[in-house]
């Protein structure tokens, strides 16, 4: 194996040793950060819209082999460039449901990606098929996709920039998009997959179409449970928290979910209306959920009201704005004996934890 002189050279042993170190100190991570955290379409001190980046790989790399954006709600762009993720650099967008304050954001990624990646490649856009929700209109991710760049179509910025460059996509940012849709169910289904990253989804109640998704990697698994509540629409009932995701996190190691504090509840004289209300996960019943699951790490998202504010929108917050404790406390006091992270734009946890 050393060559015809029997011996091995410097330059292949030193080669030899940084290989053997590299494989020694080579280890797979997992890091989840909230890129953005308000709660629905209120806009509150600046707040990004709703998203969740997951990012996997080796840890000499920053764990960023494979990037996965869950929700892209309004400055997730932004936020993605104050973490140093290039938008050519995402692998895939997972859409939980067809709400403004989930999606503003998308258009704004793939038309930079237009821009300066028309060459490729395309990301995956994973969601739901189209569903006809009770009032009879369609909920509809591929419409979603096939229309997002009309408005620059029509008032004329994509064809100008194809006379600046002619290796732009014709048909504008949608061009750059596979969707990949899937027929919701209450059982994990897989939906997508990469090497050692697999990710399932199961059909959870919010609006029509809505799902939530969890990603399993070596160096452990998040669930991201988007807006999910329960499927019965109002009380009675035992939990505000869906049964589908419960199934989903079973020994997940961190669960993602949007929340809702009780003091918003009808009976706290907040005026939040009571429909919106009962289809959002208290912070409560997820710890409660989080606990049964045997999860070790809640990341609350999507706060309903955010932190500091004594309204959310036009309701009131009854007794004044809640503090990180307030939310933390609500999970713990449910039973919840792990870690609880009250989300703020850009709060980040990593497995294996440093």
């Amino acid at each position: 194996m050393f060559g015809s002189t029997g011996r091995l050279g410097i330059t292949g042993l030193a080669s030899i040793l940084v290989s053997m170190a590299t494989w020694a100190n080579a280890a797979p991570c997992l890091e989840v950060t909230l890129t953005g955290t308000q709660g629905g379409p209120p806009i509150f001190n600046g707040q990004a819209g709703a998203g969740t980046l997951v990012r996997y790989g080796d840890d000499s790399k920053n764990c960023s082999d494979v990037l996965l954006q869950f929700d892209a709600g309004r400055g997730t762009l932004q936020q993605l460039s104050k973490l140093k993720v290039p938008a050519g650099k995402i692998n895939a967008v997972f859409l939980t449901h067809i709400h403004s304050d989930h999606t503003d954001g998308l258009a704004d990624l793939m038309q930079i990606r237009w821009h300066f990646g028309s060459a490729g490649p395309k990301v995956d856009l994973v969601c739901n098929s189209d569903v006809k929700a009770k009032p009879g209109h369609v909920m509809s991710c591929s419409k979603l996709a096939e229309h997002l760049g009309d408005a620059y179509i029509a008032s004329g910025e994509i064809a100008q920039r194809l006379v600046e460059n002619k290796k732009r996509l014709p048909g504008g940012p949608s061009d750059l998009l596979n969707v990949a849709t899937f027929d919701g169910t209450a059982q994990p289904q897989e939906v997508w997959r990469s090497g050692d990253v697999v990710v399932t989804a199961v059909a959870s109640r919010h609006v029509a179409g809505h799902a939530s998704y969890r990603v399993d990697t070596p160096a452990g698994s998040v669930v991201i449970g988007g807006d999910a509540g329960n499927d019965v629409p109002k009380p009675p009932r035992k939990s505000s928290t869906s049964a589908s995701v419960e199934r989903l996190a079973q020994g997940a190691d961190i669960v993602v979910h949007s929340t809702i504090h009780p003091v918003m509840g009808p009976d706290m004289d907040s005026g939040f209306p009571p429909p919106v209300y009962f289809r959002q996960s208290t912070a409560s019943d997820l710890g409660s959920m989080a606990q049964r699951a045997g999860v070790k790490i809640l990341m609350l998202t999507h706060l309903i009201p955010p932190l500091g504010t004594k309204n959310q929108g036009p309701y009131k917050v009854p007794g004044g704005a809640l503090t990180k404790e307030d939310y933390a406390n609500a999970a713990k006091d449910a039973g919840f004996e792990g870690n609880v992270i009250v989300g703020t734009d850009l709060a980040t946890t990593r497995l294996p934890s440093k």
